[in-house]
């Protein structure tokens, strides 16, 4: 009896172990498959920014019309991975983990601004600067050659950065520059802002899908040329920093082509609003139920923590997902402008296309000088007047339409999406351009969008195919006349800087 009794006490424990052990495994077990699923790397910590589904249903790209000689299953294939691809420091991951926990400047300054090289003429004194004045006592700066505060800012040189974004030798997203260019190359840069850098963490941008599969599609017809597709995106900036950014970094590559991407930073609804109410978007009662804090906190840090906190959020919400009350405004269109063909001389089009016209024609001069020729690409916005949304896995969708939008209608916003996309069209047609008009072919599908303009990945790689479809034709056209890929010739040095690290304390003015 006594035996027994002395050995039940460890009978006991082993049993409480052997429970917690199970459900450690079983918490473990499903960390790991729910990290799978996600794509989360299993020992990353914190993690990095979910990627999305990146899944594309088969039947969207059957809907995508092909160009000749395009195998379907290409479109199912990866880039190789980047040769420059890095861990960040555990300076910067620190840096950045730390602004993400005590942000200072909301949506004006935002922690990975801080790993961003500024334009020392647009920063000039950042206790001073409407945005910088937020940074938490240092930048890193850069120093224009031509002292111009266009662009902004570049991204630090030959680093992989917390947000997961690739940079190269001068700051663009992507694998390593070819210095020198490797003869029988044709040389494709993409300019834009946030739409054409894509999401930091995505494993590829949508340009970099377009060169993977223009290589497949010259190996398929057994070319003797190679692609070299680069990405020079950055976010925030606006058709004058985008013409800024091929006159002095995209000229010296003298690139055969150069595609222009972009609709949204410069696009003002009020231009054909005649009074613009007052106020703020007021969200529709009932509010949806937020998850509790600790749990926010805990789904930076494990991937299931991040679908229970999903799940909280489809199970709190009882919102429906129709457009929010706005009040009403009076649309007046501007006088003598035919909406559906529109005169590109028009002195005062709306959502300041006359702004970007004149920036597209400084990119035509400036890539004359090079011989190199623009593609204009249309611009997609997922709005459609009367359109119902999912209120949890559309969230992003509609705050951007309802709140950053505010208080613009669902159907003002499609109609001047859709001319923007016609005085574009109407302008690549005038000049003789390639025009990649993915607004037409890229399906609006809430699945394909994170918000009313960036695409999610799988909405990247579609919209990678379609400007591929769309670009093979002027390629075949110039490979058939012989004029790419063009004989070596000597080229400029590329445009590198040399980012300086600047400390200031904004409480006592000095620098």
């Amino acid at each position: 009896m006594t035996a027994r009794a002395g050995r039940k006490p460890s009978s006991l424990l082993a049993n409480v172990l052997l429970v917690a052990a199970s459900v450690i495994c079983s918490i473990v077990v499903a960390e790991a498959a729910v990290r799978i699923i996600d794509d989360q790397p299993l020992l990353a910590f914190p993690l990095p920014e979910p990627i999305g589904l990146s899944a594309v249903n088969p039947k969207v790209v059957d809907q995508i019309p092909r160009a000749a000689g395009v195998d379907r299953n290409w479109f199912f294939s990866d880039p190789l991975p980047l040769p420059n691809r890095s861990r960040p420091s555990e300076e910067w991951q620190k840096l950045f983990r730390d602004l993400e926990d005590h942000p200072s400047g909301g949506l004006l300054f935002r922690p990975l601004d801080i790993f961003k090289v500024w334009n020392s003429a647009f920063a000039g004194d950042p206790c001073q600067h409407r945005l910088l004045h937020y940074a938490p006592g240092q930048l890193y700066v850069y120093d224009p050659p031509d002292h111009v505060a266009l662009p902004p800012f570049r991204f630090y040189p030959n680093v992989t950065l917390p947000s997961g974004l690739v940079t190269n030798q001068i700051g663009w997203r992507g694998k390593p520059i070819v210095v020198p260019r490797a003869p029988k190359t044709i040389r494709i840069v993409f300019v834009g802002a946030s739409t054409t850098v894509d999401m930091h963490h995505f494993p590829f941008s949508h340009p970099e899908f377009v060169g993977h599969w223009l290589d497949l599609w010259a190996a398929s017809k057994h070319l003797d040329v190679h692609f070299e597709v680069l990405n020079s995106g950055r976010e925030s900036i606006d058709s004058k920093d985008i013409a800024h950014v091929v006159r002095t970094e995209v000229l010296p590559l003298q690139p055969d082509l150069v595609v222009y991407y972009e609709g949204g930073n410069e696009f003002r609804p009020a231009s054909i609003v005649e009074k613009v109410p007052e106020g703020s978007a007021v969200r529709p009662p009932p509010k949806q139920a937020t998850a509790p804090q600790w749990l926010g906190t805990a789904s930076r840090y494990s991937a299931l923590m991040r679908r229970v906190q999903a799940a909280v959020g489809y199970a709190a919400s009882d919102l429906d997902g129709r457009e929010w009350p706005k009040p009403d405004y009076k649309v007046v269109w501007p006088p003598g402008l035919n909406e559906f063909d529109p005169d590109l001389n028009y002195p005062k089009l709306p959502v300041n296309l006359n702004t970007i016209e004149h920036s597209l024609d400084s990119i035509r001069a400036d890539l004359a000088t090079v011989g190199g020729e623009l593609a204009l690409s249309s611009f997609p916005w997922m709005v459609k007047d009367g359109m119902v949304l999912d209120p949890v896995k559309s969230r992003y969708i509609l705050e951007q339409l309802n709140i950053a939008n505010y208080p613009f209608r669902y159907r003002d916003l499609e109609r001047l999406a859709n001319f923007q996309n016609r005085v574009l069209a109407k302008y690549a047609k005038v000049h003789g351009l390639t025009f990649v008009d993915v607004a037409k072919d890229l399906p609006l599908d809430p699945d394909l969008y994170l918000d009313a303009v960036h695409q999610n990945y799988a909405g990247v790689r579609v919209h990678g195919w379609i400007v591929l479809q769309y670009l093979l034709p002027t390629i075949e056209a110039h490979l058939a006349n012989g004029s790419w890929p063009k004989p070596p010739r000597p080229e400029p040095p590329l445009p590198t800087f040399e980012p300086r690290h600047i400390t200031f304390n904004c409480n006592s003015k000095t620098q």
